[in-house]
């Protein structure tokens, strides 16, 4: 595996210094959609994790795609829904290698099986927890709440209307070409939004609905104490 290092301004470092002087800084990964991961993208995250010596991670949502399953039109010469299957948990295992302890918060494509299972009145008793499917020792939830922000997947609604609907700092992708940060201040109160957006390789065949759309926002997000947040983008 190739190492990711770019090189560090004078201003970074002391940035870099700042933030291993804080209690609490949590990576956040944007959507993967294994087994369709941009190239490089694990090597990026692992240097923004030195970079500001994070102290937890978070994958955002859609760590696998499930393409093959999906309830819309799957490419009939992709791979099959046990192949594609077998290449993502393949590829989420040297995540897990990287990262072995991780928060995961489920996203509409992780919860295709799910939805499969509900539409044929089978109960969801039945289905595997997505951390022994693929292999992982990580905490899969909804949401989760660190530091008085909520991160959430993002199906329905973009970050900035949630946060302002909800009065609440919010981080979440799903969005794969849009990616911001916004703060809104009140009488008492300050809170933000941040929209990250994605690790995928928009080449694959399993992005293709895309491919007439804006290009995916290849980048992580660093949140500092529940107060800073960060965007951190890939170099192309």
């Amino acid at each position: 595996m190739t190492e990711y290092r770019p090189r560090l301004t004078i201003d970074e470092y002391n940035l870099v210094a700042e933030h291993r002087r804080r209690k609490s800084c949590v990576l956040v990964i944007g959507d993967l959609h294994s087994p369709f991961i941009k190239e490089g993208y694990l090597e990026f995250c692992l240097y923004i994790q030195k970079k500001y010596n994070t102290t937890e991670t978070l994958f955002i949502g859609d760590i696998v795609d499930n393409h093959a399953s999906s309830f819309f039109e799957s490419d009939p010469d992709g791979l099959s829904a046990g192949e594609e299957l077998n290449l993502a948990e393949h590829k989420i295992q040297n995540w897990a290698r990287a990262f072995p302890k991780a928060k995961v918060t489920i996203g509409n494509h992780d919860n295709i099986p799910g939805r499969k299972v509900f539409s044929s009145g089978v109960s969801k008793r039945l289905l595997k927890d997505p951390g022994v499917v693929l292999g992982v020792n990580w905490d899969f939830a909804e949401d989760f709440i660190i530091d008085g922000v909520q991160y959430v997947h993002g199906t329905g609604k973009k970050a900035r209307m949630r946060a302002k609907e909800e009065m609440y700092s919010i981080v979440q992708g799903h969005y794969h070409s849009e990616s911001y940060i916004e703060y809104y201040v009140g009488p008492d109160r300050k809170i933000f939004a941040m929209q990250i957006g994605s690790g995928v390789d928009r080449r694959s065949y399993a992005m293709a609905y895309g491919r007439n759309f804006k290009k995916p926002h290849l980048n992580v997000g660093v949140v500092v104490d529940g107060t800073l947040p960060i965007l951190e983008y890939m170099k192309l």
